[in-house]
Order: C-alpha cells, then sequence, then structure tokens
C-alpha cells in the first residue's frame, strides 16, 4: 500500500506542477496584449497630436490668405481716397480702412498666435515619437522574452505529461478514476497528509483509532471530513514527496 500512496502523491505533484505552469503559461498572450495596447494607445496619443499640429497649420495658412485679403482691400481702398471728392465718401473710405487694419491686426495676432503654437506641437511631436520608438524597441524585446519564457514552459510541461503518463501506468485504473474524481470534486487535491492526528488540508482531526490503522498502512484510508485519501505525513518513507502543503 505505501508503494501505492507513493505513486499518488507523485502524481499529484506531477498535476499541481501541470496546473501551476499551465496557468503561467497562459498568461503570456495577456501579457503581450497588454504590451501591444500599450503601445497601440501611445501611437494614438502621437497620432492626435499630429493631427492637432495639421489642423493649426491649416489654420494659419486660411489666416495668413485673410490677411493678404484684407491688405489688398486696404490697398485698393487707399488708391481710391485721391479720386474720392466729397468729404462724406471720404470719411467712409478712411473708416473702411480703420476697419480693415484693425481686422488685419487682429489676424495677425492671430497668426503669430498659431505659429508659436505650432513650433511648440512640433517639438512635443518629435519627443512624442522618440519615445514611441523606444517604448516599441522595449515591449518588443519583452514580447520577444514572454515568448521565449513560453516555449521553456511548453518544454516543462511536456516532460511533466510523460512523467504523468508514465506514474499513471502504475496505478490500477479503478485507483486512478478515484483519485481523478476527488481532483474534480477537491479543488485539485485528491490526497492529503495527516500530521499529529490532524489532515493537512480541511484541518480536522481523525479519530484515534482510524488514525492508527492510518499509521499501520494496511489498506487505503479516507479523510472522514473532507473524504480526500489520506496517508501518515509523519512516515520518513512519504516526507521528501510533496513540495507544499495546501489548504481549502
Amino acid at each position: 500500500m505505501q508503494e501505492k500512496i507513493k505513486v499518488l502523491i507523485q502524481l499529484q505533484e506531477c498535476d499541481k506542477r501541470i496546473e501551476t505552469i499551465t496557468e503561467k503559461k497562459n498568461e503570456g498572450p495577456a501579457k503581450i496584449e497588454v504590451l501591444q495596447r500599450k503601445v497601440e494607445e501611445f501611437q494614438m496619443e502621437l497620432q492626435a497630436k499630429r493631427e492637432e499640429l495639421e489642423r493649426l497649420k491649416k489654420e494659419k495658412r486660411d489666416t495668413e490668405r485673410e490677411i493678404e485679403d484684407l491688405e489688398q482691400k486696404r490697398k485698393k481702398s487707399q488708391a481710391k481716397l485721391s479720386s474720392i471728392s466729397s468729404n462724406k465718401e471720404y470719411r467712409a473710405a478712411l473708416k473702411e480702412i480703420d476697419d480693415l487694419e484693425r481686422d488685419k491686426g487682429l489676424l495677425e495676432e492671430r497668426a503669430l498666435e498659431l505659429m508659436e503654437a505650432i513650433e511648440a506641437l512640433e517639438e512635443e511631436c518629435k519627443g512624442l515619437e522618440k519615445e514611441r520608438k523606444q517604448l516599441q524597441q522595449e515591449c518588443k524585446k519583452e514580447e520577444k522574452e514572454i515568448l521565449k519564457q513560453m516555449k521553456k514552459l511548453d518544454q516543462e510541461l511536456e516532460q511533466l505529461e510523460k512523467e504523468k503518463g508514465r506514474l499513471c501506468e502504475q496505478i490500477d485504473q479503478g485507483l486512478l478514476r478515484h483519485y481523478n474524481n476527488l481532483r474534480g470534486r477537491k479543488g485539485g487535491l485528491a490526497i492529503s497528509p495527516v500530521i499529529k492526528g490532524v489532515c493537512q488540508t480541511c484541518h480536522m482531526g481523525i479519530p484515534p483509532q482510524k488514525f492508527n490503522e492510518l499509521i499501520r498502512g494496511d489498506d487505503l484510508m479516507s479523510c472522514p471530513n473532507c473524504n480526500r485519501i489520506i496517508y501518515w505525513g509523519d512516515a520518513e518513507h512519504f516526507k521528501d514527496l510533496t513540495t507544499s502543503a495546501s489548504t481549502d
């Protein structure tokens, strides 16, 4: 019976390692997706800045055309002054010239503001482009490392699956089905050590008579509380078979 228990312990440890490595491997694609989203979001931010830059440049071009149009109108109005004979028309022409110069002045102020904003945004875009390239390089490097780790985990899983197959061959099919059923119902833990009379998974005490039977190790026994397969954890021949204790 001790040999059967040993194989079950080793099988459970193997299953736990398979589960842990599988979970770790499954984190890889999510991590890669986070890295890709990070680059995409930065690219979108940079693209928004570039679009704003183009909008400002267009507005500056439109403003400069308006300034040119007003200047042409002002020159025409200025040229008409010499041919005006009526004081009323002369005053009206002067007012029109003043209005044109005022509007032109406002547009020139706006053009200056746009020029300063464009220069600042161009510098910002240059800085962001540099950051984007650096971020892209860093993310590619991380992604490459993640893929490398996933490949290594695949290799470990392959070895563990072989080990699991070897262990399963050493267990009769009835006991293996019982073990697998317990794993499915008990959160992956089908077998538990009993130390100092206490089941180390459900932490409930084992009745003295049952505990004495467990120490003798003649039969396969189950915990009366959690129904997991149990073994005497204080026995020297079992102590080195587990990597860690688990709890409900």
